[in-house]
């Protein structure tokens, strides 16, 4: 039991890491399809990973030490699983599900249960489609058993189970009858006609935008550290290695780079372009009002971040006080203060001289 509740939550922490790297992706994607983001459907694309990372965790980990590993069997006997059922009947009657084989054979059918069932609730696709990715992705786990993890043992250190190929399938099928108790009008992930109209700028949808900054650059940072450490210590370089100011400098200086770049070019940073956002008008040049759009915004704090000791109490300062004036100024923020813009939806036509640059280009939620 104790080893399954650890593969429980090893399942959970691998699908959040992947939501953190996806999660300003899936933003941008569900603002061009969908014309927002929704919560409620991010949790169940969330839910979904844990479920692969579930099946990947119970029939692969623990992997053996290879200086310890037996060398497992093959069982390609298709009437096996009724003479295990049969069996089971027979010795415990009522209670064989208490029986380690038949419980064994319905933790395989559950485990393959909620695959079927958001391959219906998020692709929108019936009983074949899951029978047949149910009866692919569980082939796939049984040949990376039997050929020891590909090569990597030298020996399957797992059976491999014709049965397991059976209730997984079966369990995936059964996942897709369940999720027809979902509405139609839930299931898939439609393009919606009005995902090109322009949206209100909410003060949720400004704090989302700035949540992608703040993600997208902490990860491209951390992205650069490791590609520089790894050079490093390609080169041999294993003093800069362990003193690591080399790449916590470059580490710094990526995001502020890509986001000034990005910022002087389109007038918005990466997570205003996730949710289709943008800063225009204003009395200041157009080159400056983008400068100070930058600074007033993801670029001071990246600044702020990148400076030594009682800086990152400035940059935490900094960064409260833009939550602040976001909820505080209809969406508009410090970056929209510093620079005199307002901000609007992407997909609005540009009109600099439409409103007052004091003005909110929409009230808040």
């Amino acid at each position: 039991m104790e080893d399954r509740i650890i593969l429980a939550v090893l399942a959970i922490t691998l699908g959040v890491v992947v939501g953190v790297l996806v999660f300003v992706p899936f933003v941008a994607l569900s603002f061009r399809r969908r014309g927002g983001f929704g919560v409620g459907r991010f949790l169940l694309w969330g839910a979904a990973l844990v479920a692969v990372m579930a099946i990947w965790t119970y029939t692969l980990l623990p992997l053996p030490d290879p200086d310890a590993i037996r060398c497992a069997g093959v069982n390609v006997d298709v009437t096996a699983l009724a003479a295990d059922v049969r069996g089971a009947l027979a010795r415990r009657g009522g209670e064989a599900a208490t029986d380690p084989a038949v419980a064994q054979l319905l933790l395989n059918v559950l485990l393959f249960v909620p695959l079927g069932f958001f391959i219906r609730v998020l692709g929108d696709r019936g009983v074949i489609t899951a029978l047949v990715v149910g009866f692919a992705l569980s082939a796939f786990v049984e040949v990376t058993q039997l050929t020891g993890v590909w090569g990597l043992y030298p020996c399957a250190y797992r059976v491999f189970d014709v049965d397991d190929l059976l209730t997984n399938t079966l369990g995936a099928v059964l996942g897709s009858l369940l999720a027809l108790a979902v509405p139609r009008r839930l299931r898939g992930s439609p393009r919606l006609p009005d995902a090109d109209e322009p949206q209100p700028v909410t003060r949720g949808r400004r704090l989302l935008g700035m949540v992608c900054d703040g993600l997208a650059a902490w990860l491209l940072s951390l992205s650069v550290v490791v590609v520089v450490q790894l050079t490093l210590y390609l080169l041999g370089a294993e003093a800069a290695v362990q003193d690591g100011s080399a790449a916590s400098l470059v580490g710094s200086a990526a995001p502020i780079a890509v986001w000034l770049v990005v910022t002087l070019a389109t007038g918005a940073t990466v997570g205003d372009h996730a949710v289709q956002l943008r800063f225009a008008g204003g009395p200041l040049p157009v080159g400056l009002a983008r400068v100070l759009r930058f600074l007033g915004g993801i670029g001071g704090w990246l600044l702020l971040t990148a400076l030594p000791g009682a800086w990152t109490f400035v940059a935490a300062v900094f960064a409260g006080v833009s939550v602040v004036l976001v909820v505080t100024t209809g969406g508009r923020g410090l970056p929209g203060l510093v620079s005199g813009q307002r901000v609007i939806d992407a997909r609005e036509p540009e009109e600099p001289d439409a409103a007052p640059p004091g003005a909110a280009s929409a009230p808040g939620v």
